[in-house]
């Protein structure tokens, strides 16, 4: 009886280890705070690089406007 018993416990054991690494955990990946500051200076640096990018796109868009109305205000 001891022998099966033991059997029994050494599979139960590793069934048990087996489930635990199929369901991980949902807890989020560390990011040290280095990382964390270098990603936020590299978001920065895109976010002044779109608004540059918009801000010249609207100076062309405000020239392009005035000179349809002027085409349209001379027909």
């Amino acid at each position: 009886m001891n022998r099966k018993k033991k059997i029994n416990q050494i599979h139960k054991a590793r069934m048990k280890k087996a489930n635990a690494k199929k369901h991980t955990s949902n807890k989020p990946r560390y990011i040290s705070k280095a990382d964390r500051a270098k990603m936020e200076a590299e978001q920065a640096a895109l976010d002044a690089a779109q608004a540059e990018g918009s801000q010249v796109q609207g100076t062309t868009e405000q020239g392009v406007t005035a000179v349809e109305q002027d085409s349209t205000a001379e027909s």
